[in-house]
C-alpha cells in the first residue's frame, strides 16, 4: 500500500468562527481518520520516535493498536508511562520531540503522533466507565508541592506503587499552568479536570489553597509525617523588560493576563473579573505563552493584536501550529522589533503623569541579527535611528518567568542557582535530604512534557529512596 506523504489534517474551527469564541480550535480526529493516519507508521525496529519522548511512551505499540481499531488497548499502552495523555496530545511540541525522530519524516511528513495520542485519550475518556484499582498502601507517605504537570505526574507514578500521596496546590483549582496558563481554546479545562479525577481515583489527595512556604513549610511537612517531598511549584514569577512605562495601567505580565482570562474566567460574558478588553494590544515575546496571550486578547474583543518579537520568524520559539493559527486569525507579527519604552498619560486632558497613567503606545526600535550568543542564536542588535511608535492601549509582557523564591527562602538547606532554579542531581534530588524537585521550579519555564519527564524521574528516585534501594 502506498504511503500518504502528508499527515492527515486536523479538523478545526474556521478562523472567522473561532476568534469569536473560546471553544477548542482543533476538533480532533475521527476514528476513520485516526486509523488512516496510523497506517502511515512504519513500525520501525529501532523505534527512534520513543527516544524523542521525555516520558518514553511506546509509540509504535499504541499506533499498532489503532491500526486494528483497538483504541482502548492503545490507551493502555500510553498510560503505562504517561499520566496526562489527553493533555500531552494537545499541548506537547511533538514536532521537535517524537515526530522529529520519525523515520517517515526523512522523506515525507512524519506520522501525526500527537494527534493520534489525543484521539486515543479522548476516546478513552468518552467511552471508558472503569475506575483504576487503588493499589495496596505500602506504608509510606509523600507530599507533592504543586499540581502542575510535574507534580501530577510524580503523584500518579507514586500512587500506582502504593504510596499515600498528598498534593498541595496554592490556587483554588488543581492543574497548575494547565488551568491558569493555557487557554480554553487550546486545552479545555474539562480535560484537565478529568485527568485530575483519574489521579484522585488512585487515592491521591489534593489540598487546594495551601501555599507551601507560607501556610506550611517544607520542614513542617516532614514534621507532619511525610517521608519525602517533591517540589513541582513551577515558575510563576513573571519577568519584565525594565523599561520606562511598565507601571502604566494597561500593562500586564502574560501570567496575570492569562490567569484572569483562564482561571478567573474573564472570557465569560457576565464575568466580574477585571481585565482590559478591546482596543489595540501589543504582546511582547515570541514563545507559546505569547501566542496564547495574543489569541486570548483577540477573543476578548481586541480590534487589533500585534506580536512584537526582536528576532526573525526563523528564531520564533513558539510551535509552528500556534504561529499558523495566530496568523490565520489576523494577528500581526512585528518581527525584528524591540520595545524600549511604554508610553502613556493619566487621562486625555492631563498628560503630566506618564508613569502612573494609561498606555497609549510603545516606542520600538528595529533590530538586525548579529553574531550568535552563547546558545547559538544570533544576537539581535538595535538599528540606529530606527525608533518608531506603535499606538496601542494594552501591552502584555511575555518574555518568560522565573521560580518564585518563597519555598527557597523558607526551607533550610535548599540551594538554588543564579536564575532561582532549585539545584538537583540527575535523579531530581535537591541539596536537602528527602526533598526532590523537577519541572519549571528547576529549569525555569519549559514544556509540559519535559516537566512530566522530571516528575517521572523524581518518582522513581523517591521510590528507590523510601524502599531502601538508594
Amino acid at each position: 500500500m502506498a504511503i500518504d506523504p502528508k499527515k492527515h489534517e486536523m479538523p478545526a474551527q474556521s478562523p472567522a468562527a473561532r476568534v469569536k469564541n473560546f471553544d477548542e480550535v482543533a476538533l480532533g480526529y475521527t476514528a476513520e481518520i485516526a486509523v488512516a493516519e496510523a497506517q502511515r507508521c512504519l513500525n520501525c525496529k529501532n523505534r527512534p520516535c520513543v527516544s524523542g519522548c521525555p516520558v518514553n511512551v511506546n509509540i509504535p505499540d499504541f499506533i499498532a493498536k489503532i491500526k486494528t481499531g483497538d483504541f482502548e488497548g492503545a490507551y493502555k499502552v500510553i498510560s503505562k508511562t504517561s499520566t496526562l495523555p489527553a493533555v500531552c496530545g494537545r499541548v506537547c511540541p511533538q514536532e521537535s520531540q517524537c515526530e522529529s525522530k520519525c523515520t517517515l519524516g526523512i522523506k515525507y511528513e512524519p506520522v501525526g503522533i500527537g494527534r493520534l495520542e489525543r484521539f486515543v485519550a479522548d476516546y478513552h475518556n468518552e467511552n471508558s466507565q472503569n475506575s483504576p484499582t487503588v493499589p495496596e498502601f505500602n506504608g509510606h507517605r509523600v507530599a507533592v508541592v504543586g499540581s502542575g504537570p510535574s507534580g501530577l505526574t510524580c503523584a500518579g507514578d507514586l500512587a500506582r506503587k502504593g504510596y499515600k500521596v498528598t498534593v498541595y496546590e496554592a490556587l483554588h483549582t488543581a492543574g497548575g499552568v494547565l488551568v491558569y496558563g493555557i487557554p480554553e481554546f487550546r486545552l479545555p479545562k474539562k480535560i484537565v479536570e478529568k485527568e485530575v479525577e483519574t489521579l484522585k481515583s488512585l487515592g491521591v489527595d489534593i489540598e487546594t489553597n495551601v501555599v507551601i512556604g507560607k501556610t506550611l513549610t517544607v520542614d513542617e511537612l516532614f514534621e507532619d509525617g511525610y517521608e519525602a517531598v517533591f517540589i513541582g511549584s513551577g515558575a510563576g514569577l513573571p519577568n519584565f523588560m525594565n523599561i520606562p512605562g511598565e507601571s502604566l495601567k494597561g500593562v500586564y505580565s502574560a501570567n496575570e493576563f492569562l490567569t484572569r482570562a483562564n482561571l478567573m474566567k474573564a472570557y465569560r460574558e457576565h464575568s466580574d473579573t477585571p481585565i482590559m478588553k478591546g482596543g489595540k494590544v501589543a504582546v511582547v515575546g515570541g514563545g507559546n505563552v505569547a501566542m496564547d496571550a495574543a489569541r486570548t486578547a483577540l477573543r476578548l474583543g481586541a480590534e487589533k493584536v500585534y506580536v512584537v518579537y526582536r528576532r526573525s520568524l526563523a528564531e520564533l520559539p513558539a510551535r509552528r501550529e500556534e504561529v499558523e493559527h495566530a496568523t490565520e486569525e489576523g494577528i500581526e507579527f512585528r518581527l525584528l522589533e524591540n520595545p524600549v519604552e511604554i508610553l502613556g498619560y493619566d487621562n486625555p486632558e492631563d498628560r503630566r503623569d506618564p508613569e502612573n497613567g494609561f498606555v497609549t503606545g510603545i516606542k520600538c526600535v528595529k533590530m538586525e541579527l548579529g553574531e550568535p550568543d552563547e546558545r547559538g542564536r544570533r544576537r539581535p542588535v538595535p538599528v540606529k535611528g530606527s525608533e518608531h511608535v506603535l499606538n496601542v492601549d494594552v501591552v502584555i509582557i511575555a518574555i518568560g518567568t522565573s521560580p518564585n523564591p518563597l519555598i527557597k527562602n523558607t526551607t533550610k538547606g535548599l540551594e538554588v542557582n543564579a536564575r532561582g532554579g532549585i539545584i538537583v542531581d540527575e535523579n531530581g534530588l535537591t541539596t536537602k535530604r528527602g526533598v526532590y524537585s523537577g519541572g519549571d521550579a528547576v529549569t525555569g519555564a519549559a514544556t509540559v512534557i519535559s516537566a512530566m519527564g522530571a516528575g517521572k524521574t523524581a518518582a522513581k528516585a523517591i521510590d528507590e529512596y523510601l524502599s531502601g534501594k538508594r
